[in-house]
């Protein structure tokens, strides 16, 4: 799967998100690999949106590989268990990376 396939993948998703009730969250995701990238999340104004750039003023920052990630919001890898083996990697506010993960999980 490429970056751009990702990409896709997570907006397709956060379009069916429902965040009516949530509150601003801003999070980047870091791919790495040979396909990875960077994409951020933000969820603002009862809406979610992705798009592939930097976010500087971000709750957190999440890197895990391309691979994983596919698995993660695929629904075949546990966001607490990846983090606690190493598999993903959360600089900034853990809680706000836990919140992000609901959104993106299938």
């Amino acid at each position: 799967m490429t970056f751009n396939e990702i990409l896709t993948k997570v907006r397709n998703i956060a379009s069916g998100v429902d965040a009516s009730g949530m509150g601003f969250l801003a999070v980047q995701v870091n791919l790495t690999g040979a396909e990875g990238g960077v994409f951020y999340v933000e969820v603002n104004d009862g809406k979610v949106n992705v798009e592939p750039y930097e976010y500087a003023d971000r709750h957190c920052a999440v890197t895990m590989s391309l691979d994983d990630f596919n698995k993660l919001i695929d629904g075949k890898l546990d966001p607490i268990f990846a983090f606690t083996t190493g598999k993903l990697k959360v600089d900034g506010d853990v809680g706000k990376a836990l919140e992000f993960s609901k959104i993106v999980k299938k």
